[in-house]
Order: C-alpha cells, then structure tokens, then sequence
C-alpha cells in the first residue's frame, strides 16, 4: 500500500523546531509536532524522525528559518546548524524545497490567520487607515528580526532582513552605561542584545550586577517585586519602542506592524504600564505623524508554519 502524500512545513527557532503538514496550502494544526533542538545534531535528523513517524511521503517543503537565507543556504543566527536545498531535496524525495527566513514566513501569515490571533497593541489615531499598504512583522524571541511586507494584487512579497544586528540606539547617559556594560561581554552591541531572550537577562544583570542569574521568565516573574526586574522591563519596553519606531519610519506600514515571538508575546501586558506608546512616538516633530500605524501583537504560536504553508501555495 503505497504512503499517503502530504506538504511540509516547518519552522526552525533557535531553540525549538516546530513540524507539521500542510493540505492545498492550508496548515493542519493536528499534525503540529515540537522538538527541542538541543537534543538533535541537526535539522535533518528531526526531519526524519517526523516523517518516519508519520509513515508519509512527501512532495513539498516549505522552512522557515531564524538566520540568513542565500542561495538555497540557510544559517541559523544562534544555532550552529546548516540547511541546504540540496540536502532536504535528497533526503525528502521532495520535487519542491523552499527556505525562508522565519520573519518572511510571518509576513506570509498575515490574513490568513484567525482575528482572534491579533491582539491590538496600539491603535492607529490619525488618518483613516484600512489596513492598506506596507506592513511589517517585528519579531522578538531568541533572536530579532524585522520583515516588511508588500502586496501587489493576488502577489506578496515578504523582504528578508538582518536588522537584530544593526547598532542599538542610544539617547541618554544610561543607555551609554549600558553599551558599555554589554560591550564588555559581548564585543559589538547590536540591537539583538537588548531584545531578545538573552537581552532581557543581561538587561537584569546590568541593573543588579551582583544578583544572581535568571531566566527571563523569573524576571518578568519579579517585576513589581524586585526593583532591577523593574528597571530590566522598562528599558526592554523602552528600547523595543523606539527600534519598532526607527523601522515604522524607515518601512512606513501604514498597513500596521505586527509583533510576533515568545519574548513579545510575554512582555504584552507591561506594553502599556512601561510607555512602549511613548518610546513608540517619540520621534521629535514626527512624533504625532507616528500615530498613524496600527500594532499588533501576533498570538498565534503555530503563525510562521501557516505561513510557510501559504507560501507553498503562492510558488505552486
């Protein structure tokens, strides 16, 4: 009896893999499997494991990864592994082999996703704004990344970045204690090393550097109770208000921007209280022109392989 046929789509963080099966370029969230990465020598050997307990074959596959993707090459940013068309090609027996960096597979999310994985962030207060134009997806988990998104008709076209190691940007003389702080552990301070999940802890460690280490879900834990856990979530806001606020200008998304990642997902109630609005808009005598773009937080954990499954069905 011959094996049933599927699409696969996958999306490779730097701590996890995420793997399912797609249909007619639509997501089947039953078939969603995660698998920690630490425990596998590369994304070959989990590809396998998935499919071999499966029992299936497959003709299409669509990765999104978190690193650099070049000519059929992906790089993972914070995982030392190496993807390659070739490779996937010829141990899948697959006729269709796409990579994607994580980023552009958010950006291909977008409307196909339920409204109840939205969640409003800020509201836009200026102009009538019909969720037409550029968008862009920001996402904030092991690493960060940004991703403008363009449609043109029944075409979409989702542009990949590396703007988590551009230089982080600095306004005050606390900020200035900051690079320096981090530069002597780090070397170059790209914005990657204040927002994300290690950012969030060397961000505690700088408030109390003689405190102990913790995860940053102890941190986010501690605020309210602990002042560095305090200070460490204010200058994450902070910072990731104003970075989310240089990419409004530089892409201009009057479409909106859409936050995704576990790390943003965590931090979404202290949006408010910690003044990502204010960090948001303050760009000087932009700062009301700011107030035009819509943003949301993307909720939906599985949005990168529903992506990647309706990319599948743009290229086929």
């Amino acid at each position: 009896m011959s094996k049933a046929t599927y699409s696969l789509v996958s999306d490779i963080g730097g701590t996890n893999t995420r793997v399912a099966l797609a249909d007619a370029g639509r997501l089947l969230p039953e078939t969603v499997e995660l698998f920690k990465n630490s425990k596998f020598s590369g994304f070959e050997s989990i590809l396998e494991l998935y499919i071999a307990q499966k029992n299936i074959q497959i003709n299409a596959l669509s990765i999104a990864v978190a690193g650099p993707v070049a000519k059929d090459i992906a790089l993972m940013t914070n995982l030392d592994w190496r993807i390659e068309v070739a490779n996937l090609t010829r141990s899948t027996g697959a006729k269709q082999v796409f990579l994607l960096n994580d980023l552009q597979a958010q950006g291909h999310a977008l409307g196909y996703m339920d409204d109840k994985s939205l969640q409003p962030i800020l509201a836009p207060q200026k102009a009538d704004q019909n969720c037409q134009g550029v968008k862009l997806v920001v996402g904030v988990g092991t690493g960060f990344n940004a991703a403008p998104v363009h449609d043109f008709g029944s075409e979409r076209s989702v542009t990949a970045s590396e703007c988590g190691h551009v230089n982080l940007p600095l306004s005050n003389t606390d900020d200035y204690a900051l690079n320096d702080f981090l530069q002597k552990n780090n070397g170059f301070v790209g914005v990657e090393e204040v927002l994300s999940g290690r950012g969030l802890e060397q961000l505690y460690s700088f408030s109390n550097p003689n405190s102990q280490h913790l995860s940053g879900a102890q941190i986010l834990g501690a605020v309210g109770q602990d002042p560095a856990a305090d200070h460490a979530a204010e200058l994450f806001v902070r910072f990731l208000g104003t970075v989310v606020g240089n990419l409004a200008l530089t892409h201009l998304p009057f479409g909106g921007i859409y936050l995704c990642g576990g790390v943003a997902r965590a931090f979404s109630p202290y949006f408010g209280p910690l003044g990502f609005e204010e960090s948001f808009c303050n760009k000087g005598r932009f700062s009301d022109f700011m107030l035009q773009f819509p943003v949301s937080l993307i909720t939906d954990d599985f949005a990168a392989l529903t992506g990647s499954a309706a990319y599948l069905q743009l290229k086929s």
